[in-house]
């Protein structure tokens, strides 16, 4: 039931959108957008199709600036916003979000969040009538020829005392590649994963940006990504890590950081990766 929900809310969000398509063109590549947010997370998934998903929105309203040089002013239509967990530093951003783009659908866990600012944030979903929609292991979502697998949290991991542990893990398989989005996942979850799954991965957003407890050898070995992006600004927790630096290096992935690199852009058309960084 909740599987053929997510399919059909999803579905309102790009019906909405047919018009729009066929008079101005269907962008045909696959663009993911790891976001300069800073000490944060965010990242805009643009399928072939003009398909818009937002993973998390950074600690503030930087969001809206990142968006601005990417969506068009004439298009305020997300199709869907999924947040990986309730923590300041991915979800902060999205109230100026709602407030800002029309949202298809709201994509959680359904862990919540214990703050004035996660109150806030749930009662601007309700005024906004934004969907929510919950998701776990063994969900799918899919359009054309692309599909978002949910592959964490089960239920074991949603009730951990680490919400980290907790944190909505997708893996899109788009244009003939895999790419992997962590939230902060740490060594405990990466391990249940690669029990799991065949985690073999083209592009990985490096799970909590670059912290010494997350991206491990036994992890890496099994993903083995051809791009690794660390999403990180000015922070007092010394991320990213040398010790997480090192492992990724020590599988030949290339590395980029958005502290350094800004907004990294990673296009796909036919099975072929491109890197496009602006550098600070």
């Amino acid at each position: 039931m909740r599987y053929s929900l997510l399919i059909f809310l999803v579905l309102i969000g790009f019906n909405s959108f047919v018009w729009y398509h066929v008079l101005s063109g269907e962008q045909n590549t696959l663009d993911i957008y790891f976001l300069d947010v800073g000490q944060g997370d965010s990242e805009l998934i643009i399928l072939p199709g003009n398909i818009k998903i937002l993973i998390d929105g950074g600690p503030d309203k930087g969001v809206l600036f990142e968006l601005a040089e990417i969506i068009p002013k004439t298009d305020r239509y997300i199709d869907l916003v999924v947040m990986t967990h309730a923590q300041t530093d991915h979800f902060g951003g999205l109230l100026d979000v709602v407030e800002r783009y029309k949202i298809g659908a709201f994509v959680t866990s359904g862990r919540e969040g214990k703050s004035e600012v996660w109150d806030e944030f749930l009662n601007l979903l309700k005024e906004k009538k934004v969907p929510v929609v919950l998701v776990g292991a063994g969900d799918l979502i899919s359009y054309r020829n692309s599909s978002v697998a949910v592959l964490s949290p089960d239920k074991e991991s949603l009730i951990s005392e680490e919400i980290n542990e907790s944190s909505v893990i997708l893996g899109l398989n788009s244009e003939g590649i895999v790419a992997l989005f962590t939230g902060d996942m740490g060594f405990e979850t990466e391990n249940r994963l690669v029990e799991k799954y065949d985690m073999d991965t083209d592009v990985l957003k490096v799970p909590h940006h670059g912290s010494k407890f997350s991206t491990g050898l036994n992890f890496l070995a099994e993903a083995t990504p051809k791009i690794s992006v660390i999403e990180v600004g000015k922070n007092r927790f010394g991320h990213p890590t040398e010790a997480a630096l090192s492992r990724l290096r020590s599988i030949g992935s290339s590395i980029y950081r958005t502290d350094r690199n800004g907004t990294v852009r990673v296009t796909v058309k036919g099975g072929v990766l491109g890197v496009i960084v602006e550098n600070k």
